[in-house]
């Protein structure tokens, strides 16, 4: 069985529709919304394509419509495309996020699968790095062969006491300086990371044609592009953006 692992898609869909993976079964891991500026494809996408799908911290936010105050960072971005976000949804699309479970276990070709976007200590929030010290006590008391997770970006797989741990990073906003959209394969026990080149540009002129906050705009354009602006816009907040940016 060829199983396709997806996660943090955020409103991309010109990069959740490149990945054409030959897959039995699609394995969802959270984050659909927020920062992109297509999210209704995305969501109807996943709802029918996806095997099994869990819950993300954004998700839960556009569901519930929660408002988010931030200055700086990636907080800044939800609070800007957040209010954009859920009013580009159908009732439909939004109740789709709300159903959606913060876990599922299930078993396929033979193994038991836990998906969580974050952690099985906290399924939405938590953030996990890619170490074996921090995962152990998690995994403590579970009898799964696998542990699916999203949230960083990142993409990595670890070999746990037996568990082995996959996040397949980031479908539609990479963090890792490679623009490409990341996801993962297992198939015969084996894990692979892969990426895939999309039109970012496709997707930086539906997020123009938004009235989306301009610095906004610039930071998530450059983020699309490789992350040249990132750390400068992580260390000097929305001023050091702005200037960067010609804002």
């Amino acid at each position: 069985m060829r199983i396709l692992l997806l996660a943090d898609v955020h409103g991309n869909w010109a990069a959740l529709d490149a990945i054409r993976e030959p897959h039995d079964v699609c394995l969802f891991l959270g984050d659909l919304v927020d920062y992109g500026p297509e999210p209704g494809p995305c969501i109807d996408w996943v709802r029918q394509n996806a095997h099994a799908a869990v819950r993300g911290n954004h998700d839960h936010g556009v569901a519930q419509d929660v408002e988010v105050q931030g200055a700086g960072g990636f907080r800044f971005l939800t609070a800007c495309t957040r209010p954009p976000t859920v009013a580009a949804l159908t009732r439909c699309q939004r109740r789709y996020l709300a159903d959606l479970p913060t876990s599922r276990l299930l078993a396929l070709d033979g193994k038991r699968f836990l998906l969580v976007h974050a952690t099985p200590r906290d399924p939405m929030d938590e953030y996990a790095p890619a170490d074996a010290d921090f995962w152990a006590p998690r995994l403590a008391g579970l009898r799964v062969d696998y542990v699916c997770v999203g949230h960083t970006h990142q993409p990595y797989a670890l070999d746990v006491k037996g568990v082995t741990v996959v996040n397949p990073g980031s479908v539609g906003l990479s963090r890792d300086g490679d623009p490409r959209a990341s996801y993962a394969v297992i198939e015969d026990g084996k894990v692979e990371h892969k990426r895939v080149a999309y039109p970012v540009e496709q997707t930086i002129r539906a997020l123009a044609a938004t009235a989306l906050d301009p610095t906004a705009k610039a930071m998530l354009a450059d983020i699309y592009r490789g992350g040249a602006f990132l750390g400068r816009w992580l260390k000097n907040g929305t001023a050091g953006l702005k200037a960067a940016a010609g804002a």
